[in-house]
């Protein structure tokens, strides 16, 4: 989001639980050219003083453990919007090989691309 509309938007990125930061997921945006080694994981906990406009979540699990996100602190409740990706994490596990591990991972990074470019006006 920052790489890509960061001129427009404001990002923030948080989870619910906190699981480090990826070596697969830091390989496949370096073929974009996107550095993310130095970012790390965090919590919505964290970032609760930041008021938002909106909250996008990106997977069933997070919109069903987090209804209550104004709840957390924000002063002003802002618009939840679930976009669902299949998290790569989890479909790379059952690969055999690191080639067919990275393609799920590069599917997900272009489909969130894609969605991303179309930011704020498809939300």
């Amino acid at each position: 989001m920052k790489h890509l509309r960061g001129d427009r938007l404001e990002a923030y990125s948080a989870g619910i639980e906190k699981h480090g930061l990826n070596p697969l997921a830091i390989k496949v945006m370096e073929q974009i050219g996107i550095d993310i080694s130095n970012y790390r994981s965090k919590t919505v906990d964290e970032i609760e003083d930041v008021e938002f406009d909106y909250v996008v979540t990106v997977c069933d699990h997070a919109q069903k453990t987090c209804p209550g996100f104004s709840a957390k602190g924000f002063s002003a409740k802002p618009k939840v919007v679930l976009r669902a990706f299949d998290d790569p994490p989890k479909l790379a596990v059952a690969e055999p090989g690191l080639y067919k591990q990275m393609q799920h991972y590069q599917r997900v990074r272009d489909e969130i691309k894609e969605y991303v470019m179309g930011l704020p006006e498809n939300i």
